[in-house]
């Protein structure tokens, strides 16, 4: 029988993030391993989890090829099937199109709008969508069914740990994204949008910084939820699709930025205990 694999990507969650949060439940999958995103962003970091690839370990004193090559047999273990190869991949490199080929039915849940269903990202679901609400992972695990005759890949982009960390304060200001970018180019403004010139004391920033905790504890609690709704021969994944800045040598956010705190994360990878 093919294992259920569930995938949980919190949004910008960086490693020490999710190293000062009580997690009793992510506990029980493993131990959290630190590695590094292939991206410091939401759009690019997603494609490459949908080529099949984890954040890495940055190993030394070995071919990349190496490490490639050995990321993708671990989809043997992850599925339960032992005859896949990296042929399988090509030439789409798509991971949902080849655990289609195994019999899985594919299902994306995200919150960020970049990642919207109309991406390329979306490319080979059976069943993507965007969430209406930037915070739903609970409504994700509301949606989630785990049946006998089928196994099921579910891919979970989460927005709780991204900025404004469930906040609702009127003083923070709007910060874009990409997708909100492009949506203010093409006319549409928003109110109370971030200016460089305000840029986020100290002390604000260690607050956002402590919000993101309570927010990874917060979906902890879910998770422990999801645990009673999978059966064991479900694998599940949690890490974060890279880090944030807050304050760090002048930088906030993430994105256009180059540094180690944005492309280490947190990974833990297991069947519950």
């Amino acid at each position: 029988m093919k294992n259920h694999i569930v995938f949980i990507i919190m949004d910008s969650c960086r490693l020490d993030t999710f190293n000062a949060a009580k997690t009793p439940n992510i506990d029980r999958i493993g131990e959290v391993e630190k590695r590094y995103t292939y991206a410091s962003w939401t759009a690019p970091s997603h494609y490459a989890f949908t080529m099949g690839m984890m954040p890495h370990t940055n190993p030394t004193h070995v071919f990349a090829s190496e490490v490639y090559k050995e990321e993708f047999v671990l989809w043997t273990d992850r599925t339960g099937c032992k005859d896949i190869a990296f042929r399988d991949f090509l030439p789409e490199l798509s991971l949902p199109k080849v655990l289609a080929k195994l019999g899985y039915r594919t299902v994306a849940r995200v919150s960020m709008p970049v990642l919207n269903q109309f991406t390329l990202i979306s490319k080979h679901f059976d069943d993507y969508k965007l969430m209406e609400n930037h915070n739903d992972f609970a409504g994700m695990v509301e949606e989630m069914t785990f049946p006998e005759n089928q196994p099921h890949y579910y891919f979970l982009n989460l927005g709780e740990t991204h900025y404004p960390y469930m906040l609702t304060d009127e003083d923070l200001p709007v910060i874009s994204g990409v997708h909100g970018v492009f949506k203010a180019l093409g006319g549409e403004k928003k109110k109370n949008t971030a200016k460089s010139d305000d840029f986020f004391d100290q002390k604000l920033m260690k607050r956002l910084h402590n919000q993101q905790i309570h927010c990874v504890e917060y979906i902890d609690g879910l998770i422990g939820n999801l645990f009673e709704q999978a059966p064991a021969n479900t694998c599940f994944i949690v890490t974060s699709d890279h880090g944030e800045l807050f304050g760090e040598d002048g930088f906030f956010g993430h994105g256009p930025v180059m540094h180690e705190k944005c492309f280490e994360v947190p990974y833990v990878e297991g069947f519950v205990k």
